[in-house]
């Protein structure tokens, strides 16, 4: 095991692990508490999202093979039984018949409106994270039915997407504007599905997901985040607006996903490099160093014209933020091209962004991240898109470097070319 691995499997397991374990099961309904102020010291709500739930459910369960293949020094039975309690937990409370989800249930289940008049269910991500819990629990307890519910709600998803007839809370779509966000997620659900399950629908969603990347987000090596259709404004905030971290994890997925992409220039190494390169060029900051949220499609802070949408003004408002998420996806995914592009430049990258990410986030022996910095790198208290503290990527992104640096000739979570292990 390398140095870097060791401290990454380190403090996975001494610190993120242990911290999640020790303060987010609920022992007494099942699944997982994630309403905790930013420096984790205080549950500030007992809500569960259904999106946090099968988050966790998939991590736990992904947890629980790598310490069964050794890589982690856990008891993989407790995060078997964690995965297993989260799926069940999500199944009996928060899926509806239709196979949508309810947004957020109380602490015992009973799901309620997160904004009144709302509806229960107000978010395809909610459905889709939902279907990846699933899709992680699948391999584990694989005759209880739990991929073939993975596959009945990522096609149930799909088909809503491409209709136009889903909801997207705690940000809707703005009008005029397609969204990277929705076909990122089908690449990396309908993946994951795929390997749970050997779904051939799953892997049908992929391509058609990755295709429309490359028709309609995909712009030399720049990724618009959201290109305007329709009366959309082309010169318009929203249009010009850039997020580098989902374009890093994007990439990521794809290249997990490219046995699945054939013929598509997404499947290359190389042009996934140009990309990640890109996106690290316009997000970085050179005053303090790490990934701004959002930037201008020439740098800096987000231009153009604006109108009164509530995601716009979050652009505005939050651009200069740091934040967890972005930060530890372009850990893996600079790791990850480098190796797989033979690109030197992302090595020196991953490096810049492990000194970074290493120096500002992590709170300390045994305990998280501070997972929401102003831009100098000192905490901030404020919610994003959900009032959680996520359980999520970082310990995936920690996952994935450990498994990448400690399993010579084979790709991250094994699934290279999806010959080496099949479904699992």
């Amino acid at each position: 095991m390398s140095e870097r691995s060791d401290a990454h499997r380190r403090h996975l397991v001494d610190d993120v692990l242990a911290w999640w374990a020790a303060n987010g099961p609920d022992d007494i309904h099942g699944g997982v508490l994630t309403c905790w102020d930013n420096a984790g010291t205080r549950l500030v709500s007992d809500h569960k999202y259904t999106w946090s739930q099968g988050r966790w459910a998939w991590l736990t369960a992904r947890v629980a093979v790598a310490a069964e293949q050794g890589l982690l020094d856990v008891d993989a039975g407790w995060f078997r039984e964690q995965s297993a309690r989260t799926a069940e937990f999500v199944r009996d409370h928060a899926l509806f018949s239709d196979g949508t989800t309810a947004f957020v249930t109380t602490r015992s289940g009973e799901p309620f409106e997160a904004t009144a008049g709302a509806g229960l269910h107000t978010s395809v991500f909610a459905d889709l994270f939902a279907a990846l819990g699933f899709a992680g629990v699948a391999p584990l307890r694989p005759d209880e039915g739990w991929g073939e519910l993975a596959e009945e709600m990522l096609v149930r998803s799909a088909c809503a997407i491409e209709s136009g007839r889903f909801r997207s809370d705690p940000y809707p779509v703005p009008a005029g504007h397609l969204s990277f966000g929705l076909p990122m997620i089908l690449v990396g659900v309908g993946e994951q599905v795929h390997r749970a399950t050997g779904s051939a629908a799953a892997a049908a969603i992929v391509r058609d997901a990755a295709g429309e990347i490359e028709e309609h987000f995909l712009d030399g090596d720049d990724i618009v985040e959201m290109p305007a259709t329709g009366n959309g404004d082309p010169d318009g905030l929203l249009t010009r607006h850039r997020t580098p971290g989902h374009v890093l994890e994007a990439l990521w997925f794809l290249h997990h996903a490219r046995d699945l992409l054939p013929g598509s220039e997404l499947a290359q190494p190389s042009r996934l490099a140009g990309i990640a390169l890109h996106a690290l060029d316009l997000g970085w900051d050179d005053a303090y160093g790490g990934l701004l949220r959002y930037v201008d499609r020439d740098g800096g802070a987000p231009a153009g014209a604006r109108s009164d949408d509530p995601y716009e003004r979050l652009v505005v408002d939050t651009w200069d933020t740091k934040l967890w998420w972005p930060n530890a996806e372009a850990l893996y995914s600079t790791a990850l091209l480098a190796e797989a592009a033979a690109e030197p430049r992302l090595a020196e990258w991953h490096a810049r962004l492990r000194d970074y990410t290493v120096g500002t986030f992590p709170e300390g022996p045994g305990r998280e991240w501070t997972q929401i910095r102003n831009r100098d790198g000192s905490p901030l208290e404020k919610t994003v898109a959900l009032p959680v503290k996520d359980p999520f990527h970082i310990a995936r992104a920690l996952l994935m470097l450990v498994e990448l640096d400690t399993k010579p000739g084979r790709e991250a979570l094994g699934h290279g070319t999806g010959e080496e292990e099949g479904a699992r």
